[in-house]
């Protein structure tokens, strides 16, 4: 019978769970390797299935209402003998009672080998494949791998390689490799199953045994049907030029502004007045007068030229009063500050709902409620509770936190990072991260792309549309809210061991998302993406002023999957004649102190040529001028037999030095198209994460630890893997 007539069938019953035996029926129509097996309704049938099969066999009662055989005790091995039958299915009918439907008889086949596939539907991003290691200890072990469907071939062989226990797939005790072809398939067939049947919602094989020869064949499998699945309701796709007004409004009209210091009225109007924004700005405040120097308008009426954006921070009460007074305006994009709504409680929710539909009705965009506000550097523009001006540069940033989102701005400032916009999505009630996906993707400023994400509204179209901008511009992303586990239908081992943290951490490594666990590490690696030249492998060289420093960055790059390989024979012969005989003649490769000014750079410049190299992390070179600083002050105090212009002259060859330390590095970078990663000796409030360099692509990043080197260069790999196996 073939699948779709098994399908069918079970539509009319109305099943839900199939039984073990229904199940692997389904999975042979689909073309996953089944085991032979009998299905007896009697003992004495099961008998008479278990001589014809031959001994040793396997008993098993089957219905489907016995989900987990084993715990149950309804599954009897390598019985040898018809008595031995016959007393199983004794003990079979005691344990599993009016859930019996009858017994099947298998062959025992012999495998050590036991792993799990299956499929399930996730809430938020629809059919998932999941693969690892099987038998009665699976959620125990928790060793798995999850892939969204549609599966390509380098996702199924991706997730198998996934898994910690993948060594077992080679060649093991005797037994031959498994069939790697056959157990992709296996997982290729469950992805086409998800997308062709939906009214399969789960899927559960395990175990999917390996036989001695590394043929694999599915033993136990349990199947859970929908037949009246509904499609989720979606939010629409917002048109990228409807949030253009945002990000480049003309004119902007303050609601609910104020003269008192502290409200939002206030601290938005004068962020963005007190900033380089050229455009036009109008107040509204229902008792007019005058606001920070400015005349107030009663109304939206009395404003009198057109307003392209509307930033609303009156009560939720009153905002949508506000939908027919900007229809009439003209004015169709609304950035709503004000709190209120459904992050609240189930009345806020339904105020909500009713704001989008008046608003979509009117043909007026909201970006909010509940945000901290929009920021676009490019054209001076700061509506945001914080007073932050980074400078324009090309990193977008989008946070579903408003806090984290300005926290993120002023870091970024203080570091150094360009932005190319930012925006504190807050409820999302009509404009979702999604939508600023889409136009990252169109938009030929943006090459780094920062978020800080708790939740999605459209699963499928965030992955979809992160998969897609991840080929050509880094999605770096850090998660909130990971260890709350979602709502799961826990029929199958599949079901069970899904998580929001698995799910969403598969989500990034198919799409190519950088994943960061904290939040210095989001800022870290937008320094180093928008900065430094992509690694074309995992092989770096280290160069350092000390030798502990180098033994701990070796050992992180240990822990990240950094290599140090060795060191050629002609690079050790050529340090030889600049290093003395001292030196460690390895990598990491440790200078020693020395004092030669130009010494880092050729050292430097060597490695980046060597082929052998990737990219370069350098250990104390910056930062020297702390120390020299230090030094001199003490000698301004104790030794007056220098002059203080003297010493004032040392400190500025120091500071020259290493201005054009960072001009020399980015000169390199540009020649060699490899990253140079430096570690700053000492620093103080005026040092930054990056430092740029006039007319150059690339700008020197220096970091005050070997933890954030080496964790963002890490990402960085980890990215170019990526973009080199799209």
């Amino acid at each position: 019978m073939n699948l779709e007539n098994l399908l069918k069938i079970d539509k009319i019953f109305g099943r839900t769970t199939l039984s073990e035996y229904d199940s692997k029926r389904l999975l042979k129509a689909l073309g996953v390797p089944v085991i032979p097996e009998t299905a007896a309704a009697t003992l004495e049938e099961a008998v008479a299935a278990a001589e014809k099969t031959g001994y040793p066999v396997v008993l098993k009662g089957f219905g489907s209402k016995l989900l987990h055989k084993t715990e149950m005790g309804v599954v009897h091995l390598n019985l040898k003998k018809a008595e031995d039958v016959r007393l199983a299915a004794l003990a079979v009918q005691k344990s599993a009672g009016e859930n019996l439907e009858g017994y099947l008889i298998q062959p025992h086949v012999k495998g050590r080998r036991e792993w799990i596939a299956g499929l399930f539907h996730d809430v938020q991003f629809g059919p998932v494949i999941m693969f690892g290691a099987g038998g009665i200890l699976t959620e125990a072990i928790g060793d798995v791998a999850f892939r969204l469907t549609p599966l390509t071939q380098k996702d199924a062989e991706a997730m198998v390689k996934e898994i910690k226990s993948a060594a077992l797939l080679q060649a093991f005790r005797g037994e031959q490799k498994v069939d790697m072809d056959q157990l992709t398939q296996v997982l290729m067939d469950l992805s086409r199953l998800a997308v062709e049947h939906p009214e399969v919602r789960e899927v559960d094989i395990n175990p999917l045994l390996t036989t001695p020869d590394g043929k694999l064949v599915a033993v136990d499998a349990l199947a859970v049907l929908d037949p009246d699945v509904q499609s989720k309701s979606l939010p629409p796709a917002v048109p990228t030029e409807a949030l253009r007004p945002f990000f480049y409004p003309k004119s902007i009209a303050f609601i609910g502004a104020s003269a008192t210091m502290g409200k939002w009225g206030h601290m938005l109007v004068t962020n963005t007045k007190s900033g380089d924004y050229n455009g036009k700005v109008y107040l509204v405040n229902p008792k007019g007068g005058t606001i920070v120097g400015q005349k107030a308008c009663k109304n939206i009426s009395e404003i009198e030229g057109p307003v392209d954006l509307a930033v609303v921070t009156i009560p939720a009460g009153h905002v949508m009063d506000l939908i027919p007074q900007l229809q009439q305006k003209g004015i169709k994009s609304m950035l709503l500050i004000t709190s209120g709504f459904a992050e609240t409680d189930a009345a806020g929710k339904a105020l909500e709902k009713r704001l989008v539909k008046e608003a979509r009705n009117a043909g007026i965009q909201i970006l909010g409620p509940n945000t901290m506000g929009i920021a676009n550097p490019h054209v001076g523009l700061n509506c945001t509770s914080l007073w932050v001006k980074p400078r324009p540069g090309s990193t977008a940033l989008v946070s579903q936190s408003g806090n984290m989102g300005t926290q993120f701005l002023a870091f970024a400032e203080q570091q150094g990072i360009g932005i190319r916009g930012f925006c504190g999505s807050g409820n999302e009630a009509m404009t979702t991260i999604e939508d600023f996906l889409d136009a990252f993707e169109l938009d030929t400023v943006t090459r780094t792309v920062m978020l800080y994400v708790e939740s999605v509204k459209d699963g499928k179209r965030f992955f979809e549309t992160a998969k897609r901008i991840g080929k050509t511009k880094p999605i770096i992303l850090m998660k909130g809210g990971q260890t709350q586990a979602g709502e799961k239908a826990a029929a199958s081992h599949t079901g069970a061991m899904s998580t929001d943290r698995n799910i969403f951490d598969a989500v990034c490594r198919q799409a190519g998302i950088v994943k960061v666990e904290q939040s210095m590490d989001l800022l870290d690696c937008a320094a180093g993406f928008s900065s430094l030249p992509l690694p074309k492998g995992n092989r770096a060289a280290i160069m350092t002023l000390g030798g502990g420093w180098g033994v701990v960055t070796a050992d992180l790059c240990a822990e990240y999957g950094i290599d140090l390989p060795d060191l050629p024979k002609n690079i050790i012969q050529h340090f030889d004649t600049l290093l003395p005989p001292y030196w460690s003649r390895s990598n990491p490769i440790d200078i020693v102190g020395e004092r030669d000014d130009q010494l880092p750079l050729i050292i430097i410049e060597a490695l980046l040529k060597w082929d052998g190299c990737d990219a370069v992390i350098n250990l104390g070179i910056m930062g020297r001028r702390h120390l020299v600083d230090l030094y001199i002050n003490t000698i301004e105090k104790a030794d007056p037999a220098y002059s203080v212009d003297f010493l004032q002259s040392i400190k500025q060859f120091q500071q020259e030095y290493e201005n054009k330390y960072v001009e020399k590095i980015v000169g390199l970078m540009e020649t060699y198209q490899k990253p140079v990663i430096g570690v700053s000796l000492l620093t103080d409030s005026l040092d930054r994460t990056i430092y740029m360099v006039k007319d150059s692509t690339y700008k020197g990043v220096f970091f005050t630890t070997p933890e954030r080197a080496v964790k963002t260069l890490s990402k960085m790999y980890e990215y170019r893997r990526y973009v080199g196996d799209s």
